[in-house]
């Protein structure tokens, strides 16, 4: 069963369909040194890097993690995971960590290798070559409220100075 975001999500917000629609467009494959310029990366562990290129997104963070499609799934994470579907479901929890800044080992505490279903991200995970890459996006989190003004500056405030 596919995972409530992909595209399908009629009830949350959705930053730009159309980017995660054409994802394929805006994702390059290459060495890090080239890729240096992109928006946001993930490495393989062949040493290849995938890309984002996509335009911006005002008030949405984007993330994207990549992996081999047919790499072996480490045995520790097979028996607590499974393998059925493992590296789709291992993107979209990664990119999941990348957009809340959670550590891995915390999300899957809470949540395995699957993604909350009252969470405001979205994404789409695609095959492209050899590769499973998650393209996700979530809203960016609100600017932290300035502080107040020194009790001095409010006293000169209030004087006049």
């Amino acid at each position: 069963m596919p995972p409530p975001s992909d595209l399908d999500r009629l009830l949350r917000p959705r930053p730009v369909p159309g980017l995660l629609a054409a994802a394929e467009r805006h994702l390059r494959v290459g060495a890090p040194a080239d890729l240096a310029d992109a928006v946001t990366r993930s490495h393989l562990d062949d040493g290849r890097c995938v890309g984002w290129y996509g335009p911006p997104t005002p008030g949405w963070r984007v993330a994207i993690d990549a992996e081999r499609a047919n790499a072996a799934v480490p045995p520790a994470l097979a028996r607590r995971f499974g393998v059925q579907d493992f590296w789709a479901r291992w993107t979209r929890a990664e990119c999941c960590c990348k957009l809340t800044d959670v550590p891995v080992a915390a999300w899957w505490r809470r949540h395995g290798l699957g993604t909350p279903a009252d969470g405001s991200a979205v994404w789409r995970t695609l095959t492209m070559a050899d590769l499973v890459v998650t393209v996700g996006f979530a809203p960016a989190p609100a600017l932290a409220p300035a502080l107040p003004p020194r009790h001095q500056d409010l006293r000169e405030a209030a004087a006049g100075r």
